[in-house]
């Protein structure tokens, strides 16, 4: 299988998930597992490679499942996911794409299947959440059968590899592969699976996950732990809240009501989160954190983006009364909430999906108690873009969706308030320190991927920077909707 590996690493900047596509990379094996399958010659040969890419800062380590066959697919579309002939006879798969590797990964998870180590190691583990089947096990069998169900591969993920299984006998479930692996826990799994378990109808019920060990020199015990797959209820024939946002701007339509929903569904996620992990208050440390986080990229910001140059002492008169006034409890929250992030369920509402939190934060930080403000923010920084994008593709409506906008971000906020009972006039600069933050981020991201997008973040500065600063005052709590 190491003789494959420079194949792979020719095959891998054609991928989406690959963070380095604008390097080649050098890999180099941590590790490896086998799944069993269902092949009685044992022919087919499903592994998971641990892949370090040391050409990376910092390095990357890659999960790739293949899958080894003596004889190439006869399936024309089975071609477009060939990784390589292998030198010693075989061919080389991606794994998502092959039968043997979706139904072994599904196994894996219902069945709480152990994998066969080769440095690394996996385990499943099941939550029977979303109805889903379990192999059936005989007294003293403890993995069953495997399961077996039709499988394809969700498009257009940047960073992980979603499959959806269709069962005939039971409701559908997406699996999440994730594709760039961290030391801990990650709170995609974690978060979600706890608001299952409560009874959040917010978010979809939890099937079931992998968890995984593999060398590390950087642990105290040389081992790093982590979750490799999260498989979830699927939910199919929705659509996202930026699809439903954005055709509403685009005609026009009010979307009070459904933002009013939002904002109150966001507020039950942030009640059940605060509930099921601890709180915290915030330190001296942890505003300096936050704060120091603000001026780092600020600075970025001022030397791309010409046009924010000037407004830098505003920018930082923000921050500033940000940091001197009130502060909430800290507590779990979503960690990188906008519309996309959000479907529209029919007869259940909305539901709120992917808790990774922003992939380039580092798992520590994406784990640890935030500040709830930090997801307001976002979602409020999300309709600002349903506005602008609706003035990019429609110019002649751009006053009519900035209203649009305007009205939907108030709708939320009183969606938010009421149902969490949480007063946000006391955390007011907090809130917009948040958003400012956020838009000098998207200022960068669009000054150097979409130029003609930048008009979108640079005009949210701006309107930010002329809202009036607010007295202190202590939160008051309100009884929730």
């Amino acid at each position: 299988m190491d003789s494959a590996v420079a194949a792979i690493a020719a095959w891998m900047p054609r991928q989406r998930w690959c963070g380095g596509k604008t390097h080649a990379p050098r890999l180099r094996r941590i590790g490896a597992f086998e799944l069993p399958t269902a092949d009685p010659d044992a022919r087919v040969h499903v592994r998971t490679l641990l892949l370090m890419d040391d050409a990376s800062t910092p390095p990357i380590l890659y999960q790739l499942p293949v899958v080894e066959r003596p004889e190439r697919l006869p399936s024309p579309a089975a071609s477009d996911h060939l990784i390589a002939r292998l030198p010693g006879g075989g061919f080389l798969y991606d794994g998502p794409y092959d039968r043997a590797y979706t139904d072994a990964l599904l196994a894996l998870i219902v069945g709480e299947g152990q994998a066969i180590a080769e440095g690394a190691d996996a385990a499943g583990r099941y939550s029977g959440g979303a109805g889903a089947p379990r192999a059936p096990a005989a007294p003293g069998d403890t993995a069953g059968p495997p399961l077996s169900a039709p499988a394809t591969v969700v498009g257009g993920e940047q960073s992980n590899t979603s499959i959806v299984y269709r069962p005939a006998d039971s409701a559908p479930v997406i699996c999440k592969v994730y594709r760039q692996l961290h030391h801990g826990e990650n709170p995609d799994v974690t978060l979600q699976t706890a608001l299952a378990a409560s009874g959040s109808r917010h978010v979809p019920a939890s099937v079931g996950h992998v968890v995984g060990e593999w060398d590390d020199v950087g642990q105290a015990d040389g081992r790093a732990h982590g979750h490799l797959a999260f498989a979830q209820e699927f939910l199919p024939g929705v659509a996202d809240a930026w699809r439903v946002a954005l055709a509403a701007a685009a005609a026009d339509t009010p979307f009070t009501e459904e933002a009013r929903e939002l904002g109150a569904a966001v507020a039950a996620l942030h009640l059940s989160l605060g509930e099921l992990f601890p709180c915290e208050e915030p330190s001296p440390e942890l505003i300096g954190m936050t704060t120091g986080a603000w001026a780092r990229r600020l600075a970025i910001a001022v030397a791309e983006v010409p046009e924010l140059a000037p407004r830098r002492t505003e920018i930082e008169a923000i921050y500033e009364r940000a940091r001197a006034g009130a502060w909430p409890q800290l507590q779990r929250i979503h960690g990188d909430l906008h519309l996309g992030q959000v479907i529209l369920a029919p007869e259940r509402g909305w539901v709120i999906l992917d808790f990774e939190g922003e992939p380039m934060r580092p798992m520590d930080d994406r784990t640890r108690p935030d500040l709830p403000v930090r997801d307001v923010a976002g979602m409020l920084r999300s309709f600002d873009y349903v506005a602008g994008s609706t003035a990019i593709a429609f110019p002649e409506r751009a006053s009519a969706a900035a209203r649009w906008a305007d009205a939907s971000r108030r709708a939320f906020l009183d969606g938010y308030v009421a149902a969490s009972g949480l007063d946000l006039s006391a955390y007011r600069d907090l809130l917009a320190a948040f958003e400012l933050d956020k838009a000098v981020y998207e200022a960068i991201y669009e000054t150097r991927n979409r130029p003609t997008w930048a008009a979108i973040p640079l005009s949210a500065i701006s309107s930010l920077l002329q809202s009036e600063p607010l007295p202190a005052s202590e939160p008051r709590t309100v009884e929730p909707a």
